[in-house]
């Protein structure tokens, strides 16, 4: 796997770049975020990769910041979540941006981004609840667990428990539980009363 490249800027054209590495030229895609800040043409950049292997093609990704790498792969993760709408993703937000959305549960800021739609944006808020606050990508990880509690119970709500029993649940949960880890410890005590 191309972990990282070291090489001279060639060609900037939105999102993909050119970069001369040692005379082997890799046409990279980048977020908006990491395209803004590369140097002027013909200067050197160093940028965190990701590869991804297709059958009719091998794509190269590159991210200003291994925090951005890190965010890119936690949301290919994520049924129904390709690399495009990643890229898209980490263009239309910066990562304390995502992060703080994630942590407020709020599906408008990310459905101003280009490809993502409601049901996307609720699927990224869920699945990313735990696991962006973990990676620790953001300021607002404190944010997110203090928050867990309340998100547990409207997700049990969502699912068909009254608010007296989704309550019930999460307060059986160990304070620092992620959300959908507490997801599901709330639905095995829930399904055993």
């Amino acid at each position: 796997m191309i972990g990282r490249l070291t090489g001279i800027l060639l060609e900037k054209n939105p999102p993909q770049i050119l970069l001369d590495v040692q005379g082997v030229a890799y046409e990279i895609d980048v977020p908006m975020s990491t395209f803004y800040n590369l140097p002027v043409l013909h200067e050197k950049v160093v940028l965190h990769t990701q590869l991804i292997v297709r059958e009719d093609a091998h794509l190269l990704y590159g991210f200003g910041t291994s925090d951005e790498r890190s965010a890119f792969r936690l949301l290919l993760k994520i049924s129904g979540v390709g690399p495009k709408l990643a890229l898209s993703v980490l263009s239309g937000l910066s990562l304390n941006d995502l992060a703080e959305a994630v942590a407020n549960r709020e599906a408008g800021r990310l459905v101003k981004i280009p490809g993502v739609g409601k049901k996307t944006a609720e699927r990224l808020l869920l699945e990313l609840q735990g696991k962006f606050a973990a990676s620790g990508a953001g300021a607002a990880s404190g944010m997110a667990a203090s928050s867990a509690g309340s998100d547990i119970v409207n997700a049990l709500q969502a699912l068909g428990y009254n608010e007296k029993e989704a309550d019930w649940a999460a307060k059986q949960l160990a304070k620092e539980v992620g959300v959908s880890d507490g997801i599901r410890q709330a639905l095995k005590l829930l399904s055993r009363a």
